[in-house]
């Protein structure tokens, strides 16, 4: 017979369990702007084009196809790229001019060598439906065409930005053991053949692999704040000096209940913008919005007086 303070103690764990998942969910869908056209329901990159407008991108499985959304997230537009694959497409970025950058360089297998970025006139300008990219390619110096072992395993990628006229890529760690780190490289912005060159790294966590990949990257307007996607968080980046961007103030946001949240982007210096991925018709395929000065920021390393650097 199943003693009664073993009962209470089952009956209590499980209500804070209860407890526990409904304010995660509120505080990720209390969040929530709108749901997103299921033509883009494994939507993997977002950006803001000159007007304001948002545009996406889907990962593996569809064309190279851009989708501009209207404001309730059907999509208006689609325009496609005459002269790309979408092998992987993972991130989407754009440079202060306002030319856009798509990142075909997802590398689940870590066996992709060369990797692709397209880069294209911003949206706006583009008064068809189709237009074609300048090409920029790189691999990994590390990669030397032997296999990669599994504790090397840090050359898939989901995230990128571009910043002083140099793109910065923030690796997907699938290394075993985990051990939650993401690598920084760096290549130009430009059409050309890279070497990319690894100038950083990061760690996030390494409770589970699933929770601490990066999945997205953003840079604000003024260049000033950078913001890295996990599917339970938000890394911001303040403070930092030139492209040393985790040298400076470091900060966890949380949002709350964990979905597969994969395109995060700026629509002002102070707003973010969010996705997540449909799963099952159950949960995600939405859209949010934080803004900044108005969440919860969880200070990791700061150089303010309350809070000195460590």
């Amino acid at each position: 017979m199943i003693k009664k303070p073993v009962v209470l103690i089952s009956l209590l764990l499980a209500c804070m369990a209860m407890l526990f998942t409904v304010g995660a969910a509120y505080s990720l869908y209390s969040k929530k702007q709108h749901d997103i056209d299921p033509k883009v329901r494994e939507i993997s990159g977002i950006e803001f084009d000159k007007k304001l407008r948002l545009w996406a991108i889907n990962d593996s499985g569809d064309g190279p196809k851009l989708y501009m959304l209207n404001d309730d997230g059907s999509v208006a537009r689609e325009v496609t790229v005459t002269n790309a694959k979408n092998i992987d497409w993972e991130d989407m970025t754009q440079n202060e001019f306002g030319h856009f950058f798509l990142g075909d360089f997802g590398n689940n297998e870590n066996n992709r060598r060369w990797l692709t970025i397209y880069k294209i006139e911003n949206p706006i300008d583009i008064k068809t439906d189709t237009t074609e990219a300048e090409i920029i390619k790189f691999t990994y110096p590390e990669m030397d065409g032997t296999p990669v072992e599994p504790h090397q395993k840090n050359f898939d990628l989901e995230a990128f930005i571009e910043f002083d006229h140099n793109l910065y890529l923030f690796t997907k760690n699938r290394t075993a053991p985990f051990d939650g780190i993401t690598n920084v490289y760096k290549v130009g912005d430009h059409a050309a053949n890279f070497n990319a060159e690894k100038i950083d790294a990061f760690k996030t966590c390494t409770t589970l692999e699933k929770l601490c990949w990066i999945t997205s990257a953003a840079i604000s307007p003024d260049r000033k704040r950078l913001v890295l996607l996990d599917s339970t968080s938000i890394w911001l980046f303040e403070n930092f000096p030139s492209d040393r961007f985790f040298s400076g103030d470091i900060y966890r946001i949380d949002l709350g209940l964990i979905t597969q949240k994969e395109a995060v982007t700026f629509y002002d210096n102070n707003t973010l913008v969010f996705t997540d991925e449909e799963f099952k018709g159950l949960i995600g395929g939405n859209a949010y919005k934080i803004e900044l000065d108005k969440v919860a920021k969880q200070p990791i390393r700061t150089s303010s007086p309350s809070n000195p650097a460590e």
